[in-house]
C-alpha cells in the first residue's frame, strides 16, 4: 500500500545544516562545563584534550583542535571532502566556543552525579544533532561514522571502545571515583546515540 511505503530521502538545505551544527557544538560546548565543574573528564579526542589541559593549563580548545588534525585524512580519504570540511568547521566552532562560554556563564560547583548524567545527556543529543547533519567533532566519531555507514557498525559502539582506552588513561593519572563517575556519564552518552541514531529510522541526508 502506497501509505505504507517509505519516502524518499530528504536533503537538509543549507540553513538547516548551519542550524543542526550550531545546535550540536553548542550542546557539547555546554556539556563541558559540566565536566570541568566537578573534575571530570570524558572518552574520545576530547577527553584526551581535557586530560592535557588538567596537567598542562594549556587552553582545551587549542588542544582539542590540533588533536583532531590526524583523523581528517581518514575523512578525506574515507567520507569525501564535504564531511570533512564540515567536520573541521565544527571542531574549530567547538574549540571557540568552548573557550568563550566560560566567559558568559560559570558553574561554580556540581556534584560528579550531576555532571556524568547532564554531560552524557547533552553531549549525546549534541552528537546525534551533528551526525545527522553529515559531520562529527573529528577523532573517534569520524571513524565511527564511517563504520555505521559503511560496515554497519553502530556509531555509539565504536565510540565506546575508544572511550574505555581513554580511561584506561585517566585511571592511571586521576583518582578512581573521577574517572568512575566519568565512565558513568560516557556510558550515558554512548547509549543516548547507540538508541536514537539509526540510519533506517533517520532517512534525511547533507
Amino acid at each position: 500500500m502506497l501509505f505504507m511505503e517509505t519516502p524518499p530521502a530528504d536533503r537538509h538545505t543549507t540553513w538547516e545544516d548551519v542550524q543542526g551544527i550550531c545546535t550540536g557544538v553548542i550542546l557539547v560546548a555546554l556539556s563541558i562545563q559540566f565536566l570541568r565543574a566537578a573534575d571530570l573528564v570524558t572518552g574520545q579526542i576530547a577527553g584526551l584534550a581535557l586530560i592535557t589541559t588538567y596537567l598542562s593549563g594549556i587552553s582545551f580548545g587549542l588542544i582539542f583542535f590540533v588533536f583532531n588534525l590526524p583523523f581528517y585524512v581518514i575523512a578525506v580519504k574515507q567520507m569525501g571532502w564535504r564531511f570533512a570540511i564540515k567536520s573541521l568547521c565544527a571542531v574549530a566552532l567547538l574549540s571557540v566556543t568552548a573557550e568563550i562560554m566560560p566567559l558568559l556563564f560559570t558553574i561554580e560547583t556540581m556534584h560528579p552525579a550531576a555532571a556524568a548524567v547532564m554531560c552524557g545527556l547533552t553531549a549525546g543529543v549534541g552528537m546525534i544533532s551533528l551526525f545527522r547533519h553529515g559531520t562529527t567533532l573529528g577523532g573517534a566519531g569520524i571513524v565511527g561514522v564511517w563504520l555505521q555507514n559503511t560496515r554497519g557498525i553502530k556509531a555509539g559502539h565504536v565510540l565506546l571502545a575508544v572511550d574505555l582506552c581513554v580511561f584506561a588513561i585517566a585511571i592511571s593519572i586521576f583518582n578512581w571515583e573521577g574517572v568512575a563517575w566519568s565512565l558513568f556519564g560516557a556510558v550515558i552518552l554512548n547509549l543516548v546515540v547507540t538508541i536514537n541514531h539509526r540510519n533506517d529510522r533517520y532517512i534525511a541526508k547533507s
